[in-house]
Protein backbone atom coordinates (compact mmCIF):
# COMPACT_ATOMS: atom_id res chain seq x y z
CA UNK A 1 0.00 0.00 0.00
CA UNK A 2 1.19 3.37 -1.09
CA UNK A 3 1.73 6.56 1.32
CA UNK A 4 -0.51 9.10 0.68
CA UNK A 5 1.61 12.58 1.05
CA UNK A 6 -1.36 15.17 1.51
CA UNK A 7 -4.04 15.79 4.38
CA UNK A 8 -6.52 13.32 4.82
CA UNK A 9 -10.29 14.70 4.18
CA UNK A 10 -13.12 13.95 5.98
CA UNK A 11 -16.72 14.99 5.18
CA UNK A 12 -19.28 15.17 8.21
CA UNK A 13 -22.99 15.21 8.33
CA UNK A 14 -25.14 15.92 10.96
CA UNK A 15 -28.82 17.03 11.08
CA UNK A 16 -27.21 20.07 13.39
CA UNK A 17 -24.44 21.01 15.67
CA UNK A 18 -24.56 17.54 17.64
CA UNK A 19 -21.85 16.42 15.25
CA UNK A 20 -19.40 18.62 16.30
CA UNK A 21 -18.87 16.63 19.59
CA UNK A 22 -17.13 13.71 17.18
CA UNK A 23 -15.44 16.21 15.23
CA UNK A 24 -13.57 17.66 18.60
CA UNK A 25 -12.76 14.20 19.20
CA UNK A 26 -11.75 13.86 15.61
CA UNK A 27 -9.64 16.80 16.05
CA UNK A 28 -7.57 15.35 18.73
CA UNK A 29 -7.17 11.83 16.84
CA UNK A 30 -6.53 13.30 13.24
CA UNK A 31 -5.38 16.86 13.85
CA UNK A 32 -4.28 17.18 10.37
CA UNK A 33 -7.22 16.58 8.51
CA UNK A 34 -9.38 18.84 6.26
CA UNK A 35 -12.95 18.93 7.46
CA UNK A 36 -16.40 19.57 5.26
CA UNK A 37 -19.07 20.06 7.75
CA UNK A 38 -22.68 19.71 6.38
CA UNK A 39 -25.04 20.64 9.19
CA UNK A 40 -28.81 19.66 8.15
CA UNK A 41 -30.55 22.07 10.27
CA UNK A 42 -33.21 22.80 7.52
CA UNK A 43 -33.58 18.76 7.44
CA UNK A 44 -33.71 18.92 11.91
CA UNK A 45 -34.70 16.98 13.29
CA UNK A 46 -34.35 13.81 11.60
CA UNK A 47 -35.90 11.26 13.53
CA UNK A 48 -39.46 13.03 12.71
CA UNK A 49 -38.32 11.87 9.12
CA UNK A 50 -39.89 8.59 7.63
CA UNK A 51 -37.48 6.48 6.98
CA UNK A 52 -37.09 6.33 2.94
CA UNK A 53 -37.68 10.28 3.70
CA UNK A 54 -33.92 10.46 5.83
CA UNK A 55 -32.64 8.13 3.41
CA UNK A 56 -33.30 10.04 0.50
CA UNK A 57 -32.51 13.13 2.08
CA UNK A 58 -28.67 12.15 3.12
CA UNK A 59 -28.21 10.36 0.08
CA UNK A 60 -29.20 13.94 -1.78
CA UNK A 61 -26.60 15.74 0.90
CA UNK A 62 -23.90 13.47 0.57
CA UNK A 63 -23.45 12.16 -3.14
CA UNK A 64 -22.28 15.27 -4.74
CA UNK A 65 -20.76 16.45 -1.41
CA UNK A 66 -18.68 13.52 -1.88
CA UNK A 67 -18.12 13.98 -6.24
CA UNK A 68 -17.19 17.65 -5.00
CA UNK A 69 -14.84 17.42 -2.09
CA UNK A 70 -13.30 13.89 -2.42
CA UNK A 71 -13.42 12.91 1.36
CA UNK A 72 -11.45 10.02 2.14
CA UNK A 73 -14.45 9.14 4.78
CA UNK A 74 -17.60 10.20 5.04
CA UNK A 75 -18.68 10.56 8.97
CA UNK A 76 -22.40 10.14 9.43
CA UNK A 77 -22.27 11.99 13.02
CA UNK A 78 -25.78 11.72 14.21
CA UNK A 79 -27.36 8.32 15.73
CA UNK A 80 -30.69 8.03 14.42
CA UNK A 81 -29.32 8.56 10.86
CA UNK A 82 -26.74 6.19 11.56
CA UNK A 83 -29.44 3.28 12.35
CA UNK A 84 -31.38 4.16 9.31
CA UNK A 85 -28.89 5.63 6.59
CA UNK A 86 -25.67 4.02 7.25
CA UNK A 87 -25.93 1.02 4.64
CA UNK A 88 -27.40 2.71 2.55
CA UNK A 89 -24.77 5.43 2.36
CA UNK A 90 -22.29 2.86 2.04
CA UNK A 91 -23.89 1.24 -1.07
CA UNK A 92 -24.25 4.70 -2.41
CA UNK A 93 -20.38 6.41 -2.62
CA UNK A 94 -17.25 4.75 -2.87
CA UNK A 95 -15.36 5.90 0.38
CA UNK A 96 -15.47 4.36 3.69
CA UNK A 97 -18.53 5.53 5.45
CA UNK A 98 -18.55 6.03 9.43
CA UNK A 99 -21.55 5.96 11.53
CA UNK A 100 -22.02 6.80 15.24
CA UNK A 101 -24.09 4.13 17.44
CA UNK A 102 -24.74 3.95 21.21
CA UNK A 103 -22.08 2.86 22.96
CA UNK A 104 -23.59 -0.33 24.22
CA UNK A 105 -20.69 -2.65 25.09
CA UNK A 106 -18.46 0.14 26.50
CA UNK A 107 -21.44 0.65 29.40
CA UNK A 108 -22.03 -3.01 30.37
CA UNK A 109 -17.92 -3.67 30.90
CA UNK A 110 -18.34 -0.57 32.91
CA UNK A 111 -21.35 -0.40 35.15
CA UNK A 112 -21.18 -1.73 38.38
CA UNK A 113 -24.52 -2.09 39.63
CA UNK A 114 -25.88 -4.19 36.24
CA UNK A 115 -27.87 -1.35 35.56
CA UNK A 116 -27.23 0.90 32.28
CA UNK A 117 -29.57 3.54 30.61
CA UNK A 118 -29.37 4.73 27.31
CA UNK A 119 -30.66 8.73 26.53
CA UNK A 120 -31.26 8.67 23.20
CA UNK A 121 -33.90 10.53 20.64
CA UNK A 122 -37.41 8.48 21.02
CA UNK A 123 -36.65 7.66 17.45
CA UNK A 124 -33.40 5.99 18.44
CA UNK A 125 -34.74 4.28 21.00
CA UNK A 126 -36.97 2.52 18.65
CA UNK A 127 -34.51 1.31 16.08
CA UNK A 128 -34.43 -2.41 16.15
CA UNK A 129 -31.23 -1.79 15.51
CA UNK A 130 -30.54 -0.27 18.76
CA UNK A 131 -32.14 -3.30 20.61
CA UNK A 132 -30.44 -5.73 18.64
CA UNK A 133 -26.81 -4.14 20.05
CA UNK A 134 -28.35 -4.40 23.43
CA UNK A 135 -28.99 -8.22 22.78
CA UNK A 136 -25.93 -8.93 21.26
CA UNK A 137 -23.52 -6.49 23.72
CA UNK A 138 -25.12 -5.90 27.13
CA UNK A 139 -24.03 -9.20 28.67
CA UNK A 140 -27.06 -9.68 30.41
CA UNK A 141 -26.94 -6.20 32.17
CA UNK A 142 -30.38 -4.17 32.46
CA UNK A 143 -30.62 -1.56 29.85
CA UNK A 144 -33.40 1.09 30.54
CA UNK A 145 -34.14 2.77 26.85
CA UNK A 146 -34.96 6.35 27.48
CA UNK A 147 -36.37 8.45 24.72
CA UNK A 148 -35.86 12.03 24.91
CA UNK A 149 -38.23 14.09 22.46
CA UNK A 150 -36.77 17.22 23.30
CA UNK A 151 -32.86 16.78 24.30
CA UNK A 152 -31.28 17.53 20.93
CA UNK A 153 -33.12 20.69 20.31
CA UNK A 154 -32.26 22.17 23.67
CA UNK A 155 -28.90 21.22 22.99
CA UNK A 156 -29.37 23.07 19.92
CA UNK A 157 -30.34 25.69 21.06
CA UNK A 158 -27.39 25.88 24.53
CA UNK A 159 -24.84 25.62 21.83
CA UNK A 160 -26.57 28.64 19.53
CA UNK A 161 -26.20 30.65 22.74
CA UNK A 162 -29.84 30.78 23.27
CA UNK A 163 -31.18 30.71 27.05
CA UNK A 164 -32.82 27.07 27.47
CA UNK A 165 -35.37 25.93 30.21
CA UNK A 166 -32.94 23.97 33.18
CA UNK A 167 -36.56 22.08 34.25
CA UNK A 168 -37.32 20.92 31.05
CA UNK A 169 -33.78 18.94 30.76
CA UNK A 170 -33.98 17.97 33.96
CA UNK A 171 -37.55 15.94 33.02
CA UNK A 172 -35.83 14.64 29.74
CA UNK A 173 -32.86 12.96 31.35
CA UNK A 174 -35.38 11.92 34.68
CA UNK A 175 -35.77 8.16 32.67
CA UNK A 176 -32.39 7.48 32.91
CA UNK A 177 -31.90 7.28 36.85
CA UNK A 178 -33.48 4.04 38.05
CA UNK A 179 -33.41 2.73 41.71
CA UNK A 180 -33.72 -1.02 41.99
CA UNK A 181 -33.77 -1.85 45.38
CA UNK A 182 -30.54 0.39 46.54
CA UNK A 183 -28.82 -0.86 42.78
CA UNK A 184 -29.09 2.36 40.64
CA UNK A 185 -28.39 3.35 37.48
CA UNK A 186 -24.34 4.41 37.22
CA UNK A 187 -23.50 4.50 33.62
CA UNK A 188 -25.93 6.38 30.96
CA UNK A 189 -25.39 6.08 27.33
CA UNK A 190 -25.47 9.08 25.42
CA UNK A 191 -27.17 8.08 22.52
CA UNK A 192 -27.74 11.36 20.76
CA UNK A 193 -24.28 13.23 19.54
CA UNK A 194 -26.31 16.85 20.62
CA UNK A 195 -25.89 15.74 24.21
CA UNK A 196 -22.49 16.00 25.16
CA UNK A 197 -22.64 19.78 24.33
CA UNK A 198 -25.32 19.77 27.76
CA UNK A 199 -22.92 17.79 29.54
CA UNK A 200 -22.19 20.51 32.11
CA UNK A 201 -26.52 20.69 32.61
CA UNK A 202 -27.02 17.03 32.46
CA UNK A 203 -24.01 16.34 35.08
CA UNK A 204 -25.99 19.49 37.37
CA UNK A 205 -29.48 17.87 37.19
CA UNK A 206 -28.59 14.22 37.55
CA UNK A 207 -29.98 13.02 41.16
CA UNK A 208 -26.71 10.99 41.73
CA UNK A 209 -23.31 10.76 39.65
CA UNK A 210 -23.35 8.63 36.78
CA UNK A 211 -20.96 7.83 33.95
CA UNK A 212 -21.85 9.98 30.46
CA UNK A 213 -20.84 8.17 28.28
CA UNK A 214 -19.40 9.49 25.23
CA UNK A 215 -18.82 7.56 22.15
CA UNK A 216 -17.02 10.44 20.02
CA UNK A 217 -13.56 9.46 21.28
CA UNK A 218 -14.05 5.71 19.57
CA UNK A 219 -15.89 7.29 16.62
CA UNK A 220 -12.64 9.44 16.67
CA UNK A 221 -10.55 6.27 16.94
CA UNK A 222 -11.94 4.28 14.11
CA UNK A 223 -12.02 7.31 11.77
CA UNK A 224 -8.12 7.28 12.03
CA UNK A 225 -8.37 3.49 11.64
CA UNK A 226 -10.20 4.47 8.29
CA UNK A 227 -7.45 6.78 7.30
CA UNK A 228 -4.74 4.76 8.21
CA UNK A 229 -6.01 1.54 6.59
CA UNK A 230 -6.57 3.67 3.86
CA UNK A 231 -2.90 4.84 3.47
CA UNK A 232 -2.77 8.23 5.60
CA UNK A 233 0.10 8.75 8.24
CA UNK A 234 -2.38 9.95 11.00
CA UNK A 235 -1.50 12.11 13.48
CA UNK A 236 2.62 12.50 13.62
CA UNK A 237 3.86 15.99 14.09
CA UNK A 238 0.82 17.21 12.52
CA UNK A 239 -0.56 20.48 12.27
CA UNK A 240 -4.35 21.52 12.45
CA UNK A 241 -5.97 21.25 9.09
CA UNK A 242 -8.60 23.67 7.14
CA UNK A 243 -12.15 23.02 8.08
CA UNK A 244 -15.51 24.46 7.18
CA UNK A 245 -19.47 24.31 7.91
CA UNK A 246 -22.33 24.63 6.22
CA UNK A 247 -25.82 25.33 7.01
CA UNK A 248 -28.32 23.52 4.80
CA UNK A 249 -31.05 26.40 6.00
CA UNK A 250 -28.56 29.52 5.02
CA UNK A 251 -28.47 30.17 9.07
CA UNK A 252 -26.46 33.41 10.14
CA UNK A 253 -24.55 32.22 13.26
CA UNK A 254 -24.56 34.35 16.67
CA UNK A 255 -21.70 35.24 17.72
CA UNK A 256 -21.71 32.95 20.59
CA UNK A 257 -22.02 30.00 18.00
CA UNK A 258 -19.57 31.85 15.99
CA UNK A 259 -17.31 31.56 18.81
CA UNK A 260 -18.03 27.57 19.10
CA UNK A 261 -17.48 26.94 15.42
CA UNK A 262 -14.09 28.76 15.53
CA UNK A 263 -12.95 26.75 18.48
CA UNK A 264 -13.41 23.94 16.48
CA UNK A 265 -11.67 25.58 13.42
CA UNK A 266 -14.32 25.93 11.46
CA UNK A 267 -15.07 28.76 9.03
CA UNK A 268 -18.39 29.45 7.61
CA UNK A 269 -19.06 28.63 3.98
CA UNK A 270 -22.94 29.28 1.75
CA UNK A 271 -24.72 25.99 1.23
CA UNK A 272 -24.68 26.01 -2.66
CA UNK A 273 -27.79 23.36 -3.26
CA UNK A 274 -31.16 24.85 -3.13
CA UNK A 275 -32.32 21.53 -0.29
CA UNK A 276 -35.83 22.15 0.53
CA UNK A 277 -37.24 21.60 3.91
Amino acid sequence: MSIIERAPRLLFIDSGLGGLTVLRAARQAVPEADVRFIADDAGFPYGARSEAGLISRLLELVEPAVCHFAPDCVVLACNTASTIALQALRESVAVPVVGTVPAVKPAASLTRSGLVSVLATPATVARDYTRALIDRFGCGVRFTLAGAPSLAALAEAHASGEAVDDEAIAREIAPCFVDDGGAKTDVVVLGCTHYPLLLDKLDAFAPWPVVWLDPAPAIARRIANVLADGGHIVGVGAKHGSGEIQFTSGLSPSPALLQLLQSHHLTLSPFEAAFAA
